[in-house]
């Protein structure tokens, strides 16, 4: 892909760094938009008038931040993925400071309480029929597996109907971690599932309902009543108890399942 725009004014300083800050800004502003062909290196080189080592170190900086995929035998590719980005930043800061898992669970509560209040205002009579139906198929609880998925649907659905794009980002990725560690302290168990999320089906129905009937104040309450519900039970389960004994925040559990599924080309990743 040729460059869309002329290459910013390099000056003195690390030259690597200044190519980083241009191309990052490009496909930032979508000029080098999502699954575009990077020009190749000699281009790189040209436009720049740098040599090929240090449009490669470049390359190796964005890449490392996710911006950039580079495949044996391919050109590297643009990956600007938001969600993505979102995800590798949340995930740096919550193992950077060792914030609890607790304390990650109980900012989404507070997430999903201004998610409620916006969809309040702002969804249309399509997006709630759309949240019922998700908090229909929640209450299906066939294995932990396909429950986890309905009830990720759910919740997502829940923060798009905010109409909040930056929202409905962060509710999504923390909704992730939520679910991601409700799977594992149920050790595939229906029965340690259905304790957790499978008796909430009624308020998670009421909340739909209180969103139909445009009452902010009701459909924040039951929310917040939700997730305390789910923080309480989720620390009460029989594994929690029991990784709480050398781990009692369960802040070791949460940053080895954020190792395991957020990072470059990891199982969260590839599921998007």
């Amino acid at each position: 892909m040729a460059m869309s725009q002329p290459p910013a004014k390099l000056y003195r300083g690390r030259v690597a760094d200044q190519i980083v800050e241009d191309l990052r800004s490009q496909i930032l502003s979508g000029a080098l938009p999502d699954g575009a062909r990077l020009p190749s290196e000699r281009e790189l080189a040209a436009n720049y008038d740098v040599s090929s080592p240090t449009v490669r170190e470049a390359v190796r900086v964005l890449t490392a931040m996710g911006l950039l995929s580079t495949r044996n035998g391919s050109r590297t590719i643009v990956t600007a993925d938001g969600d993505t980005l979102l995800a590798l930043s949340i995930a740096s800061v919550v193992q950077f400071e060792k914030i609890s898992a607790m304390d990650v669970l109980g900012l989404l509560g507070a997430l999903n309480a201004y998610a409620v209040e916006l969809a309040v205002e702002r969804a249309s009579d399509e997006d709630i029929a759309a949240l019922r139906s998700a908090a229909e198929q929640a209450a299906e609880i066939v294995d932990v597996e396909s429950a986890a998925a309905a009830l990720k649907h759910y919740f997502v659905t829940l923060s798009a109907i905010s109409h909040n794009p930056l929202l409905a980002a962060l509710c999504r990725f923390i909704t992730e971690i939520q679910i991601g560690l409700a799977v594992e302290l149920s050790g595939g168990s229906t029965e340690d599932w259905q304790r957790v999320a499978g008796f909430l089906h009624k308020t998670r129905m009421d909340i739909v309902e209180a969103i139909a009937q445009r009452d902010s104040a009701l459909a924040v309450e039951l929310i917040r009543d939700y997730h305390q519900k789910v923080i309480k039970r989720t620390q009460s389960s029989a594994r929690a108890k029991e990784i709480k004994e050398t781990d009692p925040g369960l802040t070791a559990l949460l940053s080895t399942w954020l190792r395991a599924n957020v990072g470059l080309g990891s199982a969260l990743d590839r599921r998007r």
